[in-house]
């Protein structure tokens, strides 16, 4: 049975989609109620599975019989596993915060449907085996992605369009380099191509493939300079839809950029030929920089949080492409917080918004004295995002320096701790203008924040300090199930 659960995993969410249009004929109010039963055994099944990758190791799922290279293949391993549990967690809470946001009839409807199907991408393109089908999953989220976007209206109209233009572009990036790999090899399976891409390296077109694949996973994942659909996308989605995209989008895209480059290619390997590694824990620190400073400068508030989450990407690339252990945990242990963080800054700026109207920093002193819980989540997030002990977020940046240290990589050390500064800096200004500042005009309490909302918060705020709390455990796990070799 175990060995089942990748597949009915997966089959949870995108079953569930499926049956949605038919259910909102018959019940329209179940679609959230159901949605969330979904999610909730979804995560279920991969705490479940993840405890049995950790017991007695990966899972690897022929479908349909087909033994690989020939049929399709899922894995499950120690870092997909870890994914999958946060997937599903992270967007339970995101429809269980949307409740309020949420109009019933069509727009209950779509939202369900496409944050079913957005799951069920990501999820696949975890589990995925092969590089194909990591495309194909890739794009069943994107699609999701544009028009849960788009659903707004409007300016969020023109917001997806940019993002699905930008998003096919780096798709048809990553497909041409997946040719490439198959023209040279015969094969798309990982653990096929691992075995005959080593003696392939020297091939121009093994590398031209992989740069391509890097280039439309980057824009995948808003890595700077390819960022330029995720602000605008992040600020005019609906505030149900935000808080779903930015922790787990770029993040899984993100995953799918380290299961190349350390499984397929092999990081040390292509390193001889290309340092692909070193170039890109550079490009990691740039971004980090350049995404933080873009934040300090905003004053709408998601705009703010969207530049912050491109400056914690590039943090994540640092880490992952240290090439050593204490580097690579560091920054998948930084995935994991950042997710939690992501998720809670976009709560915080859409319960702002439903209960006071709240939308830029000069109205944040309408927050103080009717809205301490808001305060306090905020408070804590930010610990966590600036990396202040015994929060998430410090032992993340803490292994990545020690990992660049030991790679004697001052890059990377550098752009951690100035991307650390600038995130101090946006804290402080979001701090003064919420008790230092006259309180602006503006109406008093448009509606109570609801208790899905405060409670979705309030979970998240304590995850980024249990995170730190348990770091070390969870960078064992880590180094021991999910660092490649």
């Amino acid at each position: 049975m175990r060995h089942h659960l990748p597949v009915f995993v997966f089959l949870l969410p995108f079953g569930m989609a499926i049956c949605m249009p038919l259910i909102s004929l018959v019940r329209p109010k179940w679609c959230r109620g159901l949605t969330m039963l979904a999610l909730a055994a979804m995560t279920g099944l991969s705490v479940m599975l993840y405890s049995h990758v950790i017991a007695q190791g990966p899972i690897r799922y022929a479908l349909s019989g087909w033994m690989p290279p020939l049929g399709i293949e899922w894995i499950v391993d120690g870092l997909s596993g870890l994914l999958l549990p946060l997937l599903g967690s992270l967007a339970l809470m995101g429809v269980w915060y949307a409740g309020p946001l949420v109009t019933e009839g069509k727009g209950s409807i779509h939202f369900h449907l496409l944050t079913l199907l957005l799951v069920s991408g990501l999820s696949g393109m975890v589990m995925a085996g092969d590089l194909f089908n990591i495309f194909v999953f890739l794009e069943v989220s994107a699609l999701s992605s544009y028009a849960l976007v788009g659903s707004a209206g409007g300016r969020a109209l023109v917001s997806a369009f940019r993002y699905l233009i930008l998003g096919t572009l780096g798709a048809s990036l990553y497909l041409l380099g997946v040719g490439y790999f198959y023209a040279v090899t015969g094969t798309l399976n990982m653990t096929d191509l691992a075995d005959r891409l080593p003696d392939l390296l020297a091939s121009k077109a093994v590398m031209a493939g992989f740069i391509f694949m890097l280039i439309g996973l980057g824009i995948k994942m808003a890595l700077v300079p390819l960022h330029g659909w995720l602000p605008d996308a992040y600020v005019d989605a609906p505030d149900s839809v935000s808080p779903l995209l930015a922790p787990l989008v770029t993040k899984v895209a993100l995953y799918a950029v380290v299961r190349v480059m350390y499984w397929v290619v092999g990081g040390e390997e292509v390193g001889e030929t290309l340092p692909i590694l070193t170039l890109s824990s550079w490009l990691g620190a740039v971004a980090a920089l350049v995404g933080a400073f873009l934040a300090l400068s905003q004053q709408e508030l998601k705009r703010m949080f969207a530049y912050a989450g491109i400056s914690h990407v590039g943090i994540i690339v640092m880490g992952v492409c240290l090439g050593n252990p204490t580097g690579f945990a560091g920054g998948i242990f930084y995935l994991l917080t950042d997710a939690v963080m992501q998720a809670a800054l976009f709560y915080i700026a859409g319960t702002a918004f439903y209960s006071l109207g709240i939308r830029t920093l000069a109205d944040l002193g309408r927050l103080r004295g009717q809205m301490p819980w808001v305060i306090g989540v905020l408070i804590v997030i930010a610990i966590s995002m600036i990396g202040i002990p015994p929060s998430g977020g410090f032992f993340g940046k803490w292994y990545i320096i020690l990992g660049a240290l030991e790679a004697g990589n001052y890059i990377v050390v550098g752009g951690v701790v100035g991307a650390t500064l600038l995130t101090l800096g946006y804290f402080v200004t979001i701090f003064e203008r919420i008790f230092v500042d006259s309180v602006s005009s503006g109406p008093a309490v448009l509606a109570e924040s609801p208790l899905s909302m405060r409670a979705t918060m309030g979970m998240l705020a304590a995850a980024s300090l249990v995170l730190g709390l348990m770091s070390d455990p969870m960078i064992r796990l880590i180094l021991d199930h999910a660092f490649p070799g």
